[in-house]
C-alpha cells in the first residue's frame, strides 16, 4: 500500500513588493488622518447637472468636487461623517473623446443621434480628510477617527466597498493607495490656469453647514483654478454663488438613533457603579 503524504497549508499569492508598497502607503492615513489615493479611468464626464439633461452633453476639463466626494464615498463612507476634498491632482494630459450614441426623440419617439464629450484617459491624484456631520447626532457615538481611516485603508486596497465611476455610471474607473505629489504630472510647470465659475456641488438637507442650508436643495457654484496641476477645492460654505433649489427634510434613521440610546444609558449606568465602588 503507498503511503499518504501529510496535508500541507495552503498559501496564497505572496506579496508581491508593489502589494507591500501599496499596504504601507494606505495604512499611514489612520497617523495623518486624511486619505490620499489615485483614481484613474479611460472615461470621465464632469458636467454641470442643470445643462446635462438634454440629449447632448459635454464634459468640464477638470473634475468636479462632488465628483471626486463621489469617488471617494464609494470606497468607503458612512452618515456619520463627511468627505471634504482637500486637493486633486492632474496627471495627465487633459484629452476629449467624442463618442456618439442613439437615444429615444422627445419629438416623436424615434431614434435620434447625439454626442457625448468625453474626458479620456484620465488620471488624478486626491487628497481628502473627514469632518463628522453634526446634523446626524444618532451616530455621535461612532465618531472614532481611528476606526473610519482603518476601514477606508482596507476597502481601498480592495478596489472599493462600491463601483467607482467617474461622473457618469459608463465610465467606471479604478482606485489604488499613492501619496499624494509623487510621480511627474502633465501640468507640474504649467503655472495658473483659470478655468471659470464651475458647477462645485449640491448640499443636501442633512449636510447643512448653516440654518439656511437646513431642509433646503442647495446649489453651490465656484470658480475653479489649477496651479501647477493641483486643483484646491473651497467649502460649499465658501462659494461665491448659492441658489436654493428646492426644499427637502432628510430622513432620520430610527434603528440607529435607538442604538445610540441604548448606548448612552449603558455608559450612564457604568459610571453609576464606578462612582459607587468608589464612595
Amino acid at each position: 500500500m503507498c503511503e499518504r503524504k501529510p496535508k500541507t497549508k495552503r498559501r496564497g499569492k505572496p506579496r508581491t513588493e508593489q502589494k507591500i508598497r501599496e499596504r504601507q502607503t494606505a495604512f499611514r492615513f489612520i497617523e495623518n488622518e486624511h486619505v490620499e489615493f489615485e483614481v484613474s479611468g479611460d472615461l470621465a464626464m464632469f458636467s454641470d447637472p442643470l445643462v446635462s439633461i438634454g440629449g447632448e452633453r459635454t464634459t468640464y476639463s477638470v473634475p468636479t468636487c462632488e465628483a471626486v466626494e463621489g469617488v471617494t464615498k464609494s470606497v468607503y463612507w458612512k452618515p456619520t461623517f463627511l468627505w471634504v476634498v482637500d486637493q486633486v491632482r492632474v496627471m495627465n494630459p487633459i484629452e476629449t473623446e467624442v463618442i456618439g450614441t442613439k437615444l429615444k426623440s422627445v419629438k416623436d419617439g424615434k431614434n435620434d443621434l447625439a454626442y457625448y464629450t468625453y474626458l479620456s484617459h484620465v488620471r488624478y491624484q486626491v487628497r481628502a480628510h473627514i469632518e463628522w456631520n453634526m446634523n446626524r447626532p444618532e451616530y455621535e457615538l461612532d465618531r472614532n477617527p481611528k476606526k473610519h481611516y482603518t476601514i477606508f485603508a482596507r476597502a481601498l486596497l480592495h478596489g472599493g466597498r462600491l463601483p467607482v465611476f467617474l461622473g457618469k455610471s459608463e465610465c467606471t474607473a479604478s482606485v489604488r493607495p499613492c501619496v499624494f505629489g509623487e510621480g511627474e504630472g502633465a501640468y507640474d510647470h504649467a503655472g495658473t490656469i483659470s478655468f471659470g465659475n464651475m458647477y462645485h456641488s449640491i448640499t443636501y438637507p442633512d449636510e447643512a453647514y448653516s440654518e439656511e442650508t437646513k431642509q433646503m436643495l442647495t446649489l453651490n457654484i465656484s470658480p475653479i483654478t489649477m496651479k501647477n496641476g493641483v486643483i484646491t477645492y473651497p467649502p460649499a460654505s465658501a462659494c461665491l454663488h448659492q441658489k436654493i433649489h428646492e426644499e427637502k427634510e432628510f430622513k432620520i434613521f430610527p434603528k440607529a438613533m435607538e442604538r445610540r440610546q441604548q448606548d448612552l444609558a449603558r455608559l450612564a449606568e457604568k459610571e453609576r457603579k464606578e462612582h459607587a465602588a468608589a464612595h
